[in-house]
């Protein structure tokens, strides 16, 4: 029962409601061209291109294997930056165990957990005996997820989870298959399953510019206003469930084609708000 854990924070105001520790995992099942953080999308493949250019010394290679000094690693991230295969050498495997004893000494100061990503849903037989353990603390449990693993098949993750932050990329198939590199016919299945269940806390959409939004399907980059119509459409009955939180997209950490990208201005995000409102959702937050 181990996973690959990226990193932890212990004290978070921003991964759910409370202060909240934040576990996020190592690996992920999409590849988002505006990815916050690709380091984490991908498992270190041992190349050691970011052991000879550690400023601090903290990498080494044995084998295929490149280890992380802890002790001396200075957290400049410069690894993660020349890394070609979109991962970081600072991942450690742990046990479920492991993690919530570093977890329970927050116990004081949060009402809660969230494991994020990467792609939590990768891992669910760990975090269900880390749910588990902290349930039993009478800690909330949370997952922020990218919605393209299949809840319904893990009953016993779902009985431990509380609430899901579920991502909603894209609306059109086609639009979010260009924007990730796979289908989302799965994260709507998992939009109407959480829903139904009580389980979805908010539903996140980064939102683009906008630039490419208008015409075919075949010409678009994204499609916020596709997305809060058809997700309003889904889950009708639902929304005054759950939160729809609007992000502004911001180029910090995206690397590729988007790392350029203008941030869509504030006026584009209250015109969604609106949007929102008129197609019935009850609580709307801009970020």
């Amino acid at each position: 029962m181990k996973a690959a854990i990226n990193k932890m924070i212990p004290l978070s105001v921003v991964d759910g409601p409370g202060c909240r520790t934040a576990v996020f995992v190592q690996g992920c099942n999409i590849a988002c061209a505006y990815c916050h953080n690709p380091e984490t999308q991908r498992l270190c493949n041992g190349c050691g291109i970011c052991v000879s250019q550690c400023p601090a010394g903290a990498l080494s290679l044995s084998g295929k294997n490149v280890i992380w000094d802890e002790a001396v690693c200075t957290q400049c991230d410069h690894c993660i930056r020349v890394c070609p295969n979109y991962a970081s050498p600072k991942v450690r495997w742990m046990e479920a165990v492991d993690v919530w004893e570093q977890i329970s000494k927050n116990i004081p100061f949060i009402q809660g957990i969230t494991v994020s990503g990467g792609e939590c849903g990768l891992y669910p037989e760990f975090i269900t005996e880390l749910f588990t353990l902290a349930g039993n603390a009478g800690l909330s449990c949370f997952l922020d997820s990218n919605g393209c693993v299949d809840f319904t098949k893990h009953p016993k993750l779902m009985a431990v989870t509380d609430k899901v932050m579920l991502d909603v990329k894209a609306w059109d198939s086609q639009v979010f298959h260009r924007l990730t590199g796979k289908d989302n016919s799965v994260v709507k299945k998992n939009l109407n399953y959480l829903a139904k269940v009580g389980k979805l806390y908010e539903v996140r959409l980064v939102c683009l510019d906008g630039e490419s939004s208008s015409g075919p399907s075949e010409d678009k980059e994204v499609d916020m206003e596709d997305v809060i119509r058809g997700v309003a459409a889904e889950v009708n009955p639902y929304l005054e469930d759950f939160k729809l939180k609007l992000i502004t997209f911001r180029n910090y950490g995206v690397r590729g084609k988007m790392e350029n990208r203008k941030s869509p201005t504030q006026n584009q995000m209250e015109k969604l708000k609106e949007l929102a409102v008129q197609c019935g959702f009850k609580e709307i937050q801009i970020v």
